[in-house]
């Protein structure tokens, strides 16, 4: 009913809109719980828990549900499509978003998220925009030609080339459709050989042509990695090392929002420079700033005679750290999983990154939260390391596939020499993505 009218640059625009609302729910729903549960109106709220593990397993409970959904995905991810996972993912958030707004004790927003009232149920309205959006979007081609629908994948490749008129694709009569096309059914055929199958053994030890077992491997390792530099962390008792200073609740939930909006800002640098720079030499230059503003942090906050303008100085320490996470760490971990998993395993390389963020979000939130009330500021010596472990680990072992299409990604890490030269002849005949959106 409505492909004529959303295709070309506003089926792009749409496909946007959707995916950015649909990621600022997970940020919301972290920013949201760690500005309020210190508040005196939240902890009335359910009850004035006790414990210390009670306030870590609040803030981290619904990270294992969807720890455990995105190992679901990997089964139902490729048979039912990223639209259709998408649109009931949100509704699931949207009926969630509703009970943990009427929460009254521990028990029920456990189960819920898994606050107060109306910031908790705001929730909901990103995930309603999300998953109603995404009804006016198609499937991607690639996952139409996957599953042999070959006229949905010409109509999609229509509609994004902004082609399609009365029903009629049109596809015949743009070299640059024909030419993705054949791209994307050659490389699905080159996937598909045995010899390219993913194996529980190949993600230990990969002997495939096309390394599968080591790219779906590095989307877990990269994303985890993301979750152990200590941003969770920061995110939820950001107030708590403001209050720490001698803020008022008002002033340190202030800072913690002022904090956040910082790295939102770092965020879109990243939009205006990935292309440009890299994501590779993005994520290992940020990686290494982080790891500086982590250590003098944590030189900070570990010195015997803290003053209150030691405490400060570690406090102000945090927003550098928080633009440059947001410019290198926000977004290309979460882009970079699923380019360069292959077509036919892109469901689960996606999946395999979204396990690794919220099992280790899980682990960085619930016992970084006990750990935090246990040993104190030491705790942050785990998210110096893992700084460093990032820039480490992009370096070591990450291939950059930017301006490179998703087809051209296998070239990559293919280690086959008869593979390569089957892909290689794909690098000069595929448009760009720039180039789609000029001619549109």
């Amino acid at each position: 009913m409505f492909d004529e009218y959303i295709q070309g640059k506003a089926l792009r625009r749409l496909s946007r809109f959707s995916c950015s609302v649909g990621f600022l729910i997970e940020g919301y729903q972290a920013g949201v719980l760690g500005g309020v549960q210190e508040t005196k109106p939240f902890l009335n709220a359910i009850g004035n828990p006790t414990g210390t593990e009670t306030i870590p397993m609040i803030a981290s409970s619904y990270t294992l549900a969807a720890a455990f959904m995105s190992c679901v995905v990997m089964l139902i991810g490729m048979p039912l499509g990223r639209r259709r996972c998408i649109i009931i993912g949100n509704a699931f958030i949207a009926i969630g978003g509703v009970i943990q707004a009427t929460s009254y004790s521990v028990p029920q927003i456990i189960v819920a998220r898994v606050l107060c009232r109306m910031p908790i149920a705001f929730q909901s309205l990103f995930a309603i925009l999300s998953g109603v959006s995404m009804v006016f979007l198609p499937d991607t081609p690639r996952w139409y030609y996957a599953r042999d629908n070959i006229p949905e994948g010409d109509k999609t490749l229509s509609r994004i080339y902004g082609v399609y008129r009365n029903g009629t694709t049109n596809h015949s009569t743009v070299p640059e459709i024909q030419a993705m096309k054949q791209n994307i059914m050659e490389n699905f055929h080159v996937e598909e050989e045995s010899d390219n199958r993913l194996t529980l053994l190949s993600l230990i030890w990969d002997t495939t042509p096309l390394r599968v077992g080591r790219r779906v491997r590095i989307s877990f390792l990269i994303l985890a990695i993301q979750q152990s530099m200590g941003i969770n962390m920061l995110v939820y008792y950001m107030t708590l090392i403001f209050t720490n200073v001698g803020l008022s609740d008002f002033l340190a939930s202030l800072l913690a929002a002022i904090s956040l909006t910082v790295q939102w800002v770092g965020s879109l640098l990243c939009v205006v420079t990935i292309e440009r720079i890299g994501r590779r030499r993005i994520m290992m230059w940020t990686a290494c700033i982080e790891t500086c503003c982590m250590l003098i942090f944590v030189v900070l906050n570990t010195l015997q005679d803290k003053t209150v303008s030691t405490q400060w100085a570690a406090a102000m320490i945090m927003f550098p750290y928080m633009f440059f996470y947001g410019w290198g760490w926000v977004g290309c971990p979460w882009l970079y999983g699923p380019e360069i998993a292959p077509l036919r395993y892109r469901h689960i390389g996606s999946a395999a990154g979204l396990l690794g963020v919220w099992l280790f979000t899980f682990l960085t939130v619930f016992a970084g939260g006990i750990a935090f009330e246990t040993v104190g500021p030491k705790i942050w010596i785990w998210p110096l390391i893992f700084n460093a472990i990032a820039f480490l680990f992009v370096y070591f072992m990450c291939p950059d596939p930017t301006n490179k299409t998703l087809e051209e990604v296998d070239a990559l890490f293919a280690k086959d020499e008869a593979i390569l030269n089957r892909l290689n002849h794909l690098v000069d005949e595929k448009p760009t993505a720039q180039e789609i959106e000029k001619a549109t």
